[in-house]
């Protein structure tokens, strides 16, 4: 707190400088500073479009390498891009039917964490198939819990119009 850690953050001019700053503390890496960025963008602290930047973390690098065979050299980054920005044409073109959040489209953090998911589900569906990681076990099972979940609270700036019930 000493170096006025809010006040630069707050008189950044972009997510991306956000991130720069937070990155430059010893025991955060490149994801865990990208993961704080993305938190206090979803606070009042700060308003810049989430579309603006995005890293993709260690579990998405492993979805992004089962998804594609062949990348054309292009970062994860570009194709977490490339399927937020083709997403509708997709789902169109495959006939699915996808519920989006309230009318809110995904963004490219959600992207990424789909890559993650889509890495962690390969793992336990294809173990044989190791990806950029190596890793073939999953780290916890799931266990179902009874118990109804809370009301899901969304960030403010979303606007979503959330029907009662």
């Amino acid at each position: 707190m000493d170096d006025r850690l809010p006040d630069r953050i707050n008189q950044t001019p972009s997510l991306r400088a956000v991130y720069e700053t937070l990155l430059r503390y010893p025991g955060l890496g490149p994801f865990l500073a990208f993961q704080y960025t993305i938190d206090l963008n979803y606070s009042r602290m700060l308003d810049f479009d989430e579309a603006d930047f995005v890293i993709a973390g260690p579990g998405a690098l492993v979805g992004v390498s089962k998804c594609f065979a062949e990348t054309g050299k292009r970062s994860a980054e570009e194709l977490v891009y490339w399927v937020t920005d083709r997403q509708e044409v997709e789902f169109r073109r495959l006939g699915l039917r996808f519920d989006n959040l309230f009318g809110r489209r995904l963004q490219p953090i959600d992207c990424q964490n789909l890559f993650c998911e889509i890495g962690k589900y390969a793992r336990v569906a294809h173990p044989e198939v190791p990806g950029v990681a190596k890793r073939r076990r999953i780290k916890h099972s799931y266990r179902p819990d009874p118990r109804p979940l809370p009301r899901p609270f969304f960030p403010p700036r979303w606007r979503l119009t959330i029907p009662e019930g």
